[in-house]
């Protein structure tokens, strides 16, 4: 296995909301939007592992500020951590309105995929290095975000949970 940096699996898409994405506000209908974020951050994670990936969860999903009919929705997407099969992709959306200019980010997300062989089976990807200050702070913050997810779908203990125990059990 080989060490890959963050920007490696940096992955980028735009759509423009047009009326059929959209519900009777004329805003983004958020099950569009997630389904557009499903795709960039599993290109992010086939990027890194360059493998097949499945959708393992997705968490922390974040709606700041409504997509307005007309806009453009700018996805980006990059790998944050890698553990020995799965991956965390951090994603981050953007609007922007055409014709004033204007950009705003309106969401954000944790995605977890698990690499898989032919068959199914998850198998091993590739470690990551990060780059920057910024990196740093996603990568070590990941591990606590992963024990979180682990604990709330019951695969993990809370008491055998050591970056979020306190969430759970008294002092």
């Amino acid at each position: 296995m080989e060490v890959r940096k963050p920007s490696d699996s940096r992955s980028s898409m735009s759509e423009i909301v047009l009326p059929n994405d959209t519900n009777t506000l004329g805003n983004l209908m958020g099950g569009r939007l997630l389904h557009w974020m499903d795709m960039v951050t599993a290109m992010s994670a086939m990027r890194h592992s360059n493998r097949v990936v499945v959708t393992v969860s997705v968490d922390f999903v974040d709606f700041k500020s409504p997509v307005r009919l007309g806009e453009v929705v700018l996805l980006e997407a990059r790998v944050t951590r890698a553990f020995s099969t799965s991956m965390e992709v951090r994603v981050e959306v953007s609007a922007e309105n055409l014709q004033t200019r204007e950009k705003r980010i309106c969401n954000s997300a944790y995605y977890s995929f698990v690499a898989v062989d032919q068959t199914g089976r998850p198998i091993p990807v590739n470690q990551i290095q990060p780059e920057s200050e910024e990196d740093q702070k996603y990568f070590d913050s990941a591990l606590r975000r992963r024990e979180l997810r682990l604990v709330l779908s019951g695969k993990l203990k809370p008491e055998e949970a050591t970056h979020v125990r306190s969430i759970f059990l008294p002092e």
